[in-house]
């Protein structure tokens, strides 16, 4: 079953704290600890759950229309990483410290957790090294997000989605 992808305004933001069953009540936190740290337009955001951790991945576009990801606890409103998005594997940051093609990440993503790839992201770590984020779908409609790091070909990251408000159309596949 697809879920429905809310498109993001600044009105939808505004309400999301309302909205939010008690256990995301620290998104305003979240809002407020990202701007203060890097002021931009929200592009997506967000709510993924995995290893105990509830977490809001925010996705901002900068002045210069960089794009930057931010994880923030649900639980505590703190930041916990932030990363910058490329648009290509073939921007040089990425491609630098890359050995993995997206198509030998995919297969190591896909083994793993089967179904088809919805949206593709190349990262750079806080680290400097390149990742590929796959937001896998499987039979069910369910949502996971698995971070392969481009170096070493290796799952760094695992997360189910549980809801998305935003999109971005260059991402899908």
């Amino acid at each position: 079953m697809k879920r429905p992808i809310y498109r993001f305004t600044p009105a939808l933001l505004a309400l999301a704290p309302l909205l939010a069953p008690a256990a995301d009540r620290n998104l305003e936190s979240c809002i407020e600890a990202i701007a203060n740290q890097k002021p931009g337009a929200m592009v997506k955001l967000e709510k993924v759950e995995g290893e105990g951790k509830h977490l809001y991945e925010f996705e901002m576009r900068d002045a210069n229309g960089f794009e930057w990801e931010f994880m923030c606890d649900a639980d505590t409103g703190k930041i916990v990483e932030m990363e910058s998005e490329v648009r290509s594997p073939e921007s040089l940051s990425f491609r630098q410290g890359s050995r993995y093609t997206e198509e030998d990440a995919a297969r190591v993503a896909l083994k793993r957790f089967p179904g088809h790839i919805e949206e593709v992201e190349y990262e750079i770590e806080e680290n400097g090294e390149p990742t590929y984020e796959f937001d896998i779908v499987d039979a069910e409609g369910r949502e996971t997000k698995v971070e392969v790091n481009a170096a070493n070909g290796k799952i760094i990251e695992v997360w189910t989605e549980s809801w998305e408000i935003g999109e971005e159309p260059d991402e899908r596949r």
